[in-house]
This record gives C-alpha cells, sequence and structure tokens, in this order.
C-alpha cells in the first residue's frame, strides 16, 4: 500500500470552510489522504458548520479549531488555502510540495439561504476534482 498523502487545509480562523474541507476529505478518500486544517488565528468551529455536516451524513467527530503553530515543522503534500490569501500573508505556514488556493467565501458573513450547507457543496464538488486529478498521479 502506497503511503498517504497528507493535505493541510489552511483558513484565518479555522471555524468552517478548513474543518470542514478536512472532515469531507477525510470522509470521502481516507484511503489516500490524510486530511488536516488549521488557522492562523483559530476560533471555535462553528456550530453551523458542524450541522451542514452531519446534515450531509459526514461525521464531525473530533473536529476542533487548530492553530497552524500545531504543526510546525511538519511537511505536508498539499497545502490548500480556503481563503483570501492576504488574510495570512506573512504567517509562518508549514511545508509542503503543492501550495494551491481557493478563495471559498466565508459563510458567517454570507446572506445567501443556508449558506454553510452551500459551502460545503462547494467544498465537495472540488474535492471531487481534486481527488480525480491527484489520484492519476
Amino acid at each position: 500500500m502506497t503511503e498517504k498523502r497528507r493535505v493541510l487545509f489552511v483558513c484565518v480562523a479555522n471555524d468552517a470552510r478548513s474543518p470542514m474541507a478536512e472532515a469531507l476529505l477525510r470522509h470521502s478518500d481516507g484511503e489516500h489522504f490524510e486530511a488536516f486544517s488549521a488557522g492562523v488565528r483559530p476560533t471555535a468551529i462553528d456550530p453551523r458548520a458542524r450541522e451542514a455536516l452531519e446534515h450531509a451524513g459526514i461525521s464531525s467527530e473530533g473536529l476542533r479549531s487548530k492553530s497552524i503553530d500545531e504543526f510546525a515543522g511538519q511537511h505536508f503534500d498539499y497545502l490548500i488555502d480556503l481563503c483570501d490569501k492576504s488574510g495570512h500573508e506573512g504567517d509562518e505556514l508549514p511545508s509542503s510540495s503543492e501550495v494551491i488556493v481557493w478563495n471559498f467565501a466565508d459563510p458567517a458573513s454570507s446572506e445567501q439561504h443556508d449558506p454553510f450547507r452551500h459551502v460545503l457543496q462547494e467544498l465537495s464538488d472540488r474535492l471531487k476534482l481534486f481527488e480525480m486529478v491527484k489520484n492519476r498521479v
């Protein structure tokens, strides 16, 4: 069996987008990827993010907001930035073989109907493409 590729999802607060992406990747392809998430200024995970995951049948068990500092000195195959990169330029991010930037709107400040479920669906769609491309490599 080949070694799992390590993926770190990063956002400023690590309260919605990055933990949802972590849970999604663990759920959809934990066989090939080891998923983590962190924030440069972490806060508690938004309960609406947990609700969106649970509604989709994805476990949020053990999911917690983490500081990027917890991963200091570690290497990741992919570091995926899920919010405006300028929000944490200059911060010390862990080393990675590839940095990918996906800018998703913050569901906490969105005025659309059911923004957490909407962002979860967008993340799911993007991760399906990511898995398809990266599993061919």
